[in-house]
């Protein structure tokens, strides 16, 4: 039995790099065509030069609140705010409802979210049964591993959430290989089996996603017998990369293109450094062009020691969102692009807010190699012109700064 999924997943990676580039122009005319909000989005963009990771970058990021915006605008006549190419109807089986809310349509497609690679990495195989504890109510995440699940020939249990002793005694009669859903849930129902006496031999992996995963945790199924993997996905894209046995980082998916963008701009960071993860699907249903996650990771440099040769990333690491609000202005990471792009010699900057409530100060910290006293008041200028807002400037060294993804620190005490 091999231990890869597919063939994709050991591809040489000029081979790999050269497909998805590849493929670029022709979602990007896709989307253009056939999505009334890329129509715009993208107008005036030639697709067919869309060809290298370069041309990628000078296109817009479209993030999740423009797609709530677009939809609330459009609903009564377009759903989904022209991003969706196809309508209600045999081409379309589902809809479902993330927080906004914000509707996404599933097509046709086997393995439509891509989630059968993640379950194979996780250990699961054809002819098992799996234990699926992912909501099936308005939200995605039920059907999008019970479609990967089908898609590698396993039978799935649809638990969803909630009724532990259920949960407890529906595993102890089926006897699952595995389980899928939250890592706290199934501790959940790994404790309420202890407090019931009901043993659970059969459940020996899960694939565990929408939750952070610590290695503490890791660590206490693995002393109960269940090796949990994790897997990073979306409701907008589905499978964005997944963990295998060498528990290095998440291994990229096959068909999307990842890159990692300083928050608040389009523009990709040196590698290693932290980010936020910008997506492009070859979903032609739904053909999400840059898009903006809202979360951060960072390129884990090598490759996985399973042999798959897929770029890995750390793994989730926070939320690039960093809008805060000072007296009574909110300022966001938008705004610090906007006045370090000015300066050609400033490398990397942190807006770091300090102060007690009601006494906000505001200090740029900025790390360059120009040590002239002609930079800092000129920022201060920049600073105040952007955000309406004073603010201090501080010239550090190169290297001064954490690699955190961080653009906007809220360092205020609220005591």
């Amino acid at each position: 039995m091999t231990k890869f999924y597919d063939a994709l997943e050991t591809r040489n990676t000029q081979e790999r790099e050269a497909a998805l580039l590849a493929a670029l122009p022709g979602q990007v005319a896709h989307a253009q065509r056939h999505a009334p909000a890329f129509g715009q989005i993208l107008a005036g963009v030639d697709a067919a030069g869309i060809t290298t990771r370069a041309a990628l970058a000078r296109l817009p990021v479209t993030r999740k609140h423009e797609l709530l915006e677009r939809q609330q605008a459009e609903r009564s006549h377009n759903v989904f705010g022209g991003f969706a190419t196809a309508g209600f109807g045999a081409t379309m089986p589902r809809v479902f409802a993330s927080p906004g809310p914000i509707y996404e349509p599933e097509g046709t497609r086997s393995d439509y979210w891509r989630m059968a690679r993640a379950l194979y990495a996780a250990g699961f195989r054809s002819g098992e049964l799996i234990h699926n504890c992912f909501s099936y109510h308005f939200v995605p995440a039920g059907s999008m591993m019970e479609s990967g699940a089908h898609a590698l020939g396993c039978t799935v249990f649809p638990g969803g959430t909630g009724q532990t002793e259920q949960q407890v005694q529906a595993m102890a009669d089926l006897r699952p290989a595995g389980y899928i859903g939250t890592p706290s849930f199934l501790k959940l129902i790994v404790e309420k089996a202890q407090e019931m006496k009901v043993p659970l031999p059969s459940v020996t992996k899960a694939l565990l996603s929408a939750e952070a995963f610590p290695p503490s945790l890791r660590d206490w199924f693995a002393e109960r017998g269940i090796a949990g993997y994790q897997c990073y996905g979306t409701a907008d894209l589905g499978l964005i990369a997944y963990e295998t046995a060498a528990r290095e980082g998440l291994v990229m998916d096959e068909n999307v293109v990842v890159e990692i963008v300083r928050p608040g701009t389009g523009d990709p960071v040196p590698e290693g450094e932290v980010g936020e993860l910008v997506i492009t699907t070859l979903n032609t249903d739904y053909p999400l062009i840059r898009f903006g996650t809202g979360d951060l990771s960072a390129i884990l440099p090598g490759t996985c020691p399973t042999g798959r040769t897929n770029t890995r990333i750390k793994g989730w690491m926070g939320r690039a969102d960093q809008t805060t609000k000072v007296r009574g202005l909110f300022v966001h990471p938008g705004q610090v692009a906007s006045i370090t792009s000015r300066f050609p010699q400033v490398l990397r900057a942190r807006l770091i807010v300090r102060g007690e409530m009601a006494n906000d100060q505001m200090v740029l910290q900025v790390e360059t190699t120009e040590t002239g006293g002609g930079l800092a008041p000129r920022l201060q200028d920049a600073i105040r012109e952007v955000t309406k807002l004073r603010g201090e400037v501080e010239l550090v060294a190169p290297g001064t700064l954490p690699n955190d993804g961080k653009v906007i620190e809220d360092a205020r005490s609220y005591r």
